[in-house]
């Protein structure tokens, strides 16, 4: 089993910026892609941004140019680097690890970021 545990999340100005963490712990592939997915009320869960275990990197269009995955394999956490926020920000944002070889998914619990004046 792997647990995700997110942190980062709070109440910030549009403008401003956050850094979301995402620390995977227990029997913890080696090779997996890292994920940042997120959810406002009402709405779907949209992907957000990827990063394969090579560093590959995928963004969503209503995010390029302001937000950035990385990842440090030493810690086994993955971050979301969010810039110039806007209030369509606004979701809870929940951390996903695709362990390829098993053919399972796991979940965070999720890191509320609210975008507001």
């Amino acid at each position: 089993q792997v647990q995700l545990v997110e942190s980062g999340g709070g109440l910030v100005q549009p403008g401003g910026s956050l850094r979301l963490s995402c620390a995977a712990s227990g029997s913890v592939p080696s090779t997996n892609d890292m994920a940042w997915y997120r959810q406002a009320p009402g709405k779907q869960r949209d992907l957000v941004a990827s990063i394969t275990s090579g560093g590959t990197t995928y963004y969503a269009d209503s995010v390029k140019g302001r937000f950035t995955i990385s990842r440090d394999n030493t810690k086994n956490t993955v971050y979301l680097q969010m810039n110039s926020l806007k209030p369509e920000d606004t979701a809870v944002y929940y951390c996903k690890m695709k362990n390829w070889i098993a053919g399972v998914d796991y979940w965070g619990q999720g890191t509320q970021v609210t975008v507001s004046s």
